[in-house]
């Protein structure tokens, strides 16, 4: 038997094969440097082995390696060889800024976790270690790269970790880093992570779609071989130099489009799409309209990323066209300095090559991403809330608007016009009073889409209200604007929260002044140290003063400017009105009935002054109020309700081949969003099984609508909405 090799050997043989690939595009002098980083490291590793058993040496490597495949500089070779001897050997930075030089001690240093601060919670100390890394990768780009290199090699080998631990992390990597890749553009690491958390996080699914693919790939062969042909022919034939890779979907890819479609396997027919990479700006138009020639368009399904360029700079044509038998087939056009945007994204164009060079224009939109940060950093109260804002920040999917100048801005769709002004500047929507959109007159919660111009009018009167955060959608926007409410110093503060709680109780109707025993015992229900905290909460957004105002009407015996004394307060509190936009932190429809817009309502007023909104029929809060009958109040509907309100069904069905996918077609065809499907195997009836489906709808008409149709569909034998 062979005794296994040393870890130094191990490290020997690995480094190695990473010095080849240096030496292509490193000097002498530079790969002297890294040299000595990877003997530190080795001694620091020495005798620590991972999971897998292999020597940790080789972890450092391997994150090497995939930084070289991206030829970044010497410094970040070094950092990423030394980027655990912080946190795991306890290796000062003073060490290796004397070793390695500011620079690389700076990157290890952005890299490691903040694993000797105590934190109350294991979520406030995730969140400051990426808050860390992220202001570390504002800084310095570099942090970023090598943490999603390292962040892929772990991915890669995360076999050795336990479930959960593997669930864990793959959760954390596609809620964080996969977007962040995304936003760069690292479009070959993206997938992959994305590829690789799907693996972890929901095992079966990804073996039973391997498996789908493998069979079907024998069938769709000629498909894909007559198409290949064909287009190769027509752009030979119209002078055309282009090169032309057929390319499989993801299983992620795949699975999402079945998901958020509520498709079966065999109904997601663009498993495969082709690439057509030409040699020019123009040729890319040209090749466009051969394919167009050739396959007939779908009608909705062309779309022009080199006009308008995607957040992170991708740029190519995309259209989708039906091919032979029928079949619709996605082609991506593009040149080849797109191509190698759209494969490396910042890494293309790195902003550390050619640093006397002026920035391209991916470049400047990734450093102004990054300064963006900064910004939102400054202005966020808590490293939880700081990453609340980045993760809002990183959606891939927006909308592109236009400035009167015609600037193009890119927005995540959702957006309102009040993002809008703060993404132009945050003294713009600080001040903003109203918008134009399309030259007509607009709110400024008005919803952007696509192509709209917009123009934001000013008042130097105008400031930031709480109101504003219900509606915004950026993390620049929501920072900006909790930043402005904290910093209005205590006075101003308590005489806006003052002014505030007087309306909401003039809107009761409630006599002023209120006694001082009354506010006496609001300050002692709620916690407060003294009135003037809750004036400054409400004033800072952080309490809404209709909640106190009701809080103050429940407790006490506070007269009405109409009513006699003596009658009980519980008579005289009025009824609330909600849309379901409120913010969370104070309003919460309850999860046991889930009430929708038609339903008839009621409200159980906490002692944190939350008020959590029940449907007047549901069991669960008839049994507390009972209990408590003082907290309740009346809650209705306003005339302008939320667009969707999710509730839950469940359905009745027999075991019919194919029948989930025609109840979710259904779903779709009465104007439904699915949230989420569930089966209760315990729960049957005989040959009949209980399926459940979380569903968006609009009001109780729409859902009524929506259970008669999905009880029309064969094999379905009773419809409920589910009450908890």
């Amino acid at each position: 038997m062979n005794e296994p090799a040393s870890p130094t050997a191990v490290g020997v043989a690995s480094v190695t094969q990473l010095n080849t690939r240096l030496a292509e595009y490193l000097t002498a002098s530079e790969l002297k440097k890294v040299k000595e980083a990877y003997r530190f490291s080795d001694e620091m590793h020495l005798g620590q082995v991972r999971k897998s058993g292999e020597p940790y040496i080789s972890h450092p490597i391997a994150v090497a390696e995939i930084c070289a495949e991206w030829k970044l500089d010497a410094q970040a070779i070094m950092a990423a060889l030394l980027h655990d001897v912080m946190e795991d050997q306890d290796v000062k930075k003073d060490e290796l800024i004397e070793r390695f030089g500011a620079p690389v001690a700076s990157l290890v240093d952005g890299l490691s976790k903040l694993d000797k601060i105590e934190f109350q919670s294991q979520v406030e100390q995730q969140a400051e270690n990426f808050r860390k890394m992220l202001l570390a990768m504002a800084r310095d780009v570099r942090v970023i790269l090598v943490k999603l290199a390292d962040r892929l090699h772990n991915m890669r080998t995360l076999g050795a970790m336990s479930s959960d631990k593997r669930r864990r992390i793959a959760r954390e990597t596609m809620e964080v880093y996969v977007p962040i890749a995304h936003r760069l553009g690292l479009n070959n690491i993206y997938r992959e992570l994305q590829e690789l958390s799907f693996c972890h996080l929901h095992p079966v699914r990804h073996r039973t779609l391997a498996k789908a693919v493998k069979a079907a790939r024998g069938n769709r062969r000629e498909v894909v071989n007559k198409i290949l042909e064909s287009v190769r022919a027509s752009l030979q034939s119209a002078g055309i130099d282009a090169a032309i890779q057929g390319r499989e979907k993801t299983l992620f890819g795949i699975y999402r489009k079945m998901r958020n479609k509520h498709l079966s396997f065999s109904q997601v027919l663009d498993v495969y799409g082709f690439r057509v990479v030409v040699d020019s700006f123009a040729s890319c138009y040209v090749a466009l309209g051969v394919l167009h020639s050739l396959f007939k368009p779908m009608p909705g399904k062309f779309k022009d990323y080199i006009a308008i360029p995607k957040l992170n700079g991708y740029q190519s044509l995309h259209t989708t066209l039906i091919g032979p038998y029928g079949t619709p087939v996605e082609f991506q056009i593009r040149t080849e300095e797109m191509n190698k945007v759209a494969e490396a994204g910042v890494a293309a164009h790195w902003l550390y090559k050619n640093q006397g060079a002026a920035l391209t224009d991916l470049q400047q939109r990734t450093h102004a991403w990054l300064q963006s940060l900064l910004d939102i950093q400054h202005q966020s109260g808590d490293s939880v809330e700081f990453l609340e804002h980045v993760k809002v920040d990183l959606f891939p999917d927006s909308v592109y608007v236009f400035t009167p100048k015609s600037t193009i801005i890119a927005l995540p769709r959702g957006a309102t016009a009040l993002d809008f002004a703060y993404t132009i500047h945050t003294d713009i929507g600080d001040h903003a009073v109203s918008a134009r959109i399309n030259h007509e007159p607009a709110a400024l919660k008005t919803e952007l889409r696509n192509g709209d111009i917009v123009a934001i009018e000013v008042s130097d009167d105008a400031h930031p209200t709480p109101n504003w955060l219900s509606f915004v959608r950026t993390g620049r926007a929501r920072s900006a604007i909790r930043h402005h409410l904290r910093s209005i110093n205590r006075e101003q503060a308590v005489e806006l929260g003052e002014m505030l709680l007087e309306q909401a109780l003039m809107a009761l109707e409630i006599a002023l002044p209120v006694p001082a025993d009354a506010l006496d015992k609001l300050v002692g229900d709620t916690g407060a140290r003294a009135l003037d905290d809750i004036h400054a909460d409400i004033g800072t957004g952080r309490r809404l003063a209709s909640l106190v105002a009701r809080h103050i009407q429940r407790v006490t015996e506070v007269p009405t400017a109409s009513e006699a004394p003596a009658e009980k307060a519980e008579s005289r509190v009025k009824p609330m009105e909600i849309s379901g936009d409120e913010p969370a932190t104070a309003v919460q429809l309850a999860t046991c009935c889930s009430p929708i817009p038609g339903d008839r309502l009621t409200g159980n007023l906490r002692r944190d002054q939350m008020l959590v909104v029940h449907a007047a029929d549901c069991d669960g809060a008839r049994r507390q109020r009972a209990k408590e009958p003082g907290r309740w109040i009346e809650v209705f509907w306003s005339e302008d309700p939320v667009s969707r309100s999710s509730c839950r069904i469940r359905v009745l069905v027999s075991d019919e081949k194919g029948l989930l996918a025609r109840l979710a077609a259904e779903i779709n065809e009465s104007d439904a969003n699915i949230v989420h499907v569930g089966m209760d195997e315990t729960r049957r009836e005989g040959p009949l099984t209980e399926l459940r489906f979380t569903v968006q709808v609009e009001n109780r008409v729409h859902l009524a609508r929506l259970m008669r149709n999905v009880k029309s569909v064969h094999g379905v034998e009773r419809v409920l909405r589910d009450r908890g």
